[in-house]
């Protein structure tokens, strides 16, 4: 029969079941671009390096104390970046990791909902400043700020750009742990305090435990960022290859010299250039390296709940 509901209700079910394959379709197809993009930069960045490794053996690439590509006698020792790098990424986690975990404990456990409202747009917020302004703001106000305690600071150094760039990646820790501290159940809050806990027993003893996989999740996230950082550092910390560890000194990393080459003092093709691949696959591996310890923590120490 014609008028039958089964009849009646075949058109939309065929109709549902196309638009559901269109749209499986184009999400595979934004997964696939996704790839893709993440294999060719993969695929351009073996191939110069391995074309730069031809020239410059490996060992020399890692033990070398000298880092000096573009000079008339060049050297190839990224350790010195590798300084440069984790001793501004060191200060910035410093800054970032303390103030960021008790700022997410103070938004979820302590804050009137209210003012809680009202504060953690306001640090999100932090999160959408431009890099850049922040490398000026360094540069600009916290480094003569400093050099009033600090006679010896440089105009350049790895501490104004250190403490600045932790104030830039406290929203992200923040906002991560946050949200985890927030996603423990209440049940376990309430069982705490049914024993006789005080507020700072249940958050010491029973939610951070609890939420820890989270909290570590955001702090490896802000050291992978602290790594991979551009701009704070290219204005504020200098473009000096100092093999160093004194904040006060001016001093390159990874990223600041890749945005160097970048600015074409480097010929295409030349093994300066490829310098920038190299640079670039290192920092590459450091922050993979990160996110895959990260997806690893989280999974072994995750708390599920029902």
């Amino acid at each position: 029969m014609t008028n039958s509901p089964e009849n009646l209700f075949n058109p939309n079910r065929k109709l549902s079941k196309i638009v559901e394959r269109i749209v499986i379709v184009i999400f595979g197809l934004f997964a696939f671009v996704s790839i893709a993009t993440t294999a060719g930069i993969i695929l351009t960045l073996a191939s110069e390096t391995f074309a730069f490794f031809q020239d410059v053996p490996l060992w020399r690439f890692l033990t070398d104390t000298e880092w000096t590509p573009l000079f008339t006698n060049p050297q190839y020792g990224i350790f010195v970046l590798l300084c440069g790098t984790f001793l501004t990424a060191i200060i910035a986690i410093i800054v970032a990791l303390p103030i960021g975990l008790l700022s997410a404990i103070y938004l979820s456990e302590y804050a009137p909902p209210k003012l809680r409202a009202w504060l953690k747009p306001a640090l999100e917020i932090l999160a959408g400043v431009p890099t850049v302004v922040f490398g000026y703001f360094a540069l600009l106000f916290v480094t003569p700020l400093l050099q009033n305690f600090i006679p010896q600071l440089e105009g350049f150094n790895a501490l104004s750009a250190g403490l600045v760039m932790g104030i830039a990646i406290i929203p992200l820790v923040a906002s991560i742990s946050e949200d985890s501290i927030s996603a423990v159940p209440q049940s376990l809050r309430q069982g705490a305090y049914a024993m006789g806990c005080t507020k700072k027993e249940v958050v010491t003893g029973v939610v951070i435990p609890a939420a820890l996989s989270g909290i570590v999740a955001s702090f490896i996230l802000a050291i992978s960022r602290a790594v991979g950082e551009t701009m704070i550092v290219t204005v504020a910390a200098g473009q000096n290859p100092n093999l160093t560890l004194n904040p006060l000194v001016s001093v390159q990393t990874m990223t600041s010299f890749i945005v160097q080459v970048s600015l074409g003092d480097a010929p295409t093709g030349s093994l300066a250039y490829r310098t920038l691949f190299a640079v670039g696959t290192t920092l590459f591996v450091i922050t993979l390296v990160l996110n895959i310890f990260s997806y690893w923590f989280v999974r072994r120490f995750r708390e599920q709940y029902e």
